[in-house]
C-alpha cells in the first residue's frame, strides 16, 4: 500500500521518522528512497527539524508527502525528540532514520518491521525493537569502515534476523554485541514508547540505554541485516576525535547510568592498542581489493592518524572529569544546533 500524504489524518501501519538539522547533503536521496518503499501496508514520513540553516527545509518542500514539524534548537534532545515523534506519529510502528542514512533498497521498511510484525514462538518474549544494518560509504576512511563492518558482523549473520533476550533485569549478563543497538536505522512499537519504555533523555547513546531497558524488562530485540542503509559519519579529522570522545562517555553512561567508575586505560595500554590497530589495518588495506594501488598508498599514509586520534580520545573520555568534558565534546562544540545521530 502507498505512502500517504502529509494531509492524511487517519491511522497508518507505520511512521518513518527523520530528525533533521542541516542535513541537506543526503536528504533528497534519503526522502526519495523512503518514498519508493514497497511496503505491505500504508506509511507516512514525519520530519522534525530543529533549526536548520542550510537547504534542508527547501529539500523537504520538494517532497510534499513529508509531514514537517519544526522546533527550536533548544528543544532538541536525542531521546526527547524521538519520544515526541512517537507522540506525533500516526503509525502503529515508528521507524527511525538519521538524516544521512539512506535505505539501500525498496524493501528496507518491509524487512525492518518484519521482526515486530511476526509472531514469536511459544515461550519466547515479544520482540518490540529492531535495528538494521549499516554499510559505510565508499569514501569512508578504512579503519572506520572496517569497524562498522565488524560491529554488524558481530550482531548476527546476514541471512535473516537475530533475536536477543534475557531474563528480566539480567541485561548485564549479555555481551557487548548482544547489547548493541543503533537508532540510526531502527524501529519499535509506538505504544511501547508512549507507555512503559520511552527513550531516556540522554546527551548521547540514548539508543544503547533504550536497548538495555527493553532487555531488562524481559522483552526481546532483533537485528535485521536485510534492512540495510548507507551510513558513516562525515566528520573532519578534528571532529572524529571529539565524536569518539562523546561515544565513549555515552556508552559508559548508558551501561550503568554513570554510577560506576569508568574503566581505566593507561598511557601504555593506549599505545599498545593503537599500534595493534595500525598494524592490523595496514595489512587489511593492503589486501583489500576495493582499493586501487594509489588509494592503498593514500590510506596507508593517512589512516594511522585517525587510529591515533581514536585511541587518544577513548583514553581522554575515560579520564577527564565532567567539568572538563565540554572541552573535548563534539556535542558541546555544536551547542548552537543539535546533532541528529
Amino acid at each position: 500500500m502507498p505512502l500517504v500524504t502529509a494531509r492524511s489524518r487517519g491511522r497508518v501501519d507505520a511512521t518513518v521518522f527523520i530528525p533533521t538539522f542541516n542535513g541537506a547533503a543526503y536528504l533528497d536521496r534519503l526522502l526519495t528512497a523512503v518514498a519508493a518503499q514497497e511496503f505491505s501496508g500504508d506509511f507516512e514520513i514525519l520530519v522534525i527539524d530543529s533549526g536548520s540553516t542550510d537547504a534542508t527545509l527547501d529539500i523537504i518542500a520538494r517532497h510534499p508527502q513529508v509531514r514537517l514539524v519544526t522546533i527550536a534548537p533548544s528543544e532538541f534532545g536525542h531521546g526527547r525528540t524521538r519520544n515526541r515523534a512517537a507522540e506525533l506519529a500516526r503509525g502503529e510502528y515508528v521507524a527511525y532514520l538519521s538524516h544521512d542514512a539512506i535505505p539501500l533498497d525498496a524493501l528496507w521498511l518491509e524487512h525492518l518491521l518484519q521482526p515486530l510484525r511476526s509472531s514469536m514462538p511459544a515461550g519466547h518474549p515479544t520482540c518490540v525493537a529492531v535495528f538494521g544494518k549499516q554499510v559505510a560509504r565508499p569514501f569512508c576512511f578504512p579503519s572506520l569502515a572496517y569497524e562498522i563492518e565488524g560491529v554488524f558482523a558481530a550482531c548476527g549473520p546476514d541471512e535473516g534476523p537475530t533475536f536477543i533476550s534475557c531474563a528480566p533485569g539480567e541485561a548485564d549478563t549479555l555481551s557487548e554485541s548482544d547489547l548493541f543497538y543503533s537508532d540510526v536505522n531502527s524501529a519499535t512499537r509506538r505504544d511501547l514508547l508512549l507507555g512503559p519504555i520511552p527513550y531516556r533523555d540522554l546527551d548521547y547513546s540514548e539508543d544503547l540505554a533504550f536497548s538495555r531497558d527493553v532487555l531488562d524488562a524481559g522483552l526481546a530485540k532483533a537485528y535485521q541485516p536485510l534492512a540495510a542503509v548507507e551510513h558513516s559519519n562525515d566528520v573532519t579529522f578534528a571532529e572524529y576525535g571529539k565524536r569518539v570522545f562523546d561515544e565513549t562517555r555515552g556508552r559508559h553512561s548508558a551501561t550503568d547510568g554513570g554510577s560506576q567508575p569508568a574503566p581505566r586505560l593507561g598511557c601504555w595500554g593506549m599505545c599498545a592498542r593503537l599500534l595493534r590497530d595500525v598494524a592490523r589495518t595496514l595489512v587489511r588495506i593492503a589486501r583489500d581489493g576495493r582499493y586501487s594501488f594509489g588509494a592503498k598508498l593514500h590510506w596507508m599514509a593517512i589512516n594511522p592518524w585517525y587510529i591515533a586520534r581514536k585511541w587518544v580520545n577513548i583514553r581522554r573520555a575515560l579520564t577527564v572529569s565532567d567539568a572538563e568534558a565540554a572541552r573535548y565534546s563534539l556535542e558541546a562544540a555544536r551547542a548552537s544546533g543539535p546533532a541528529t545521530d
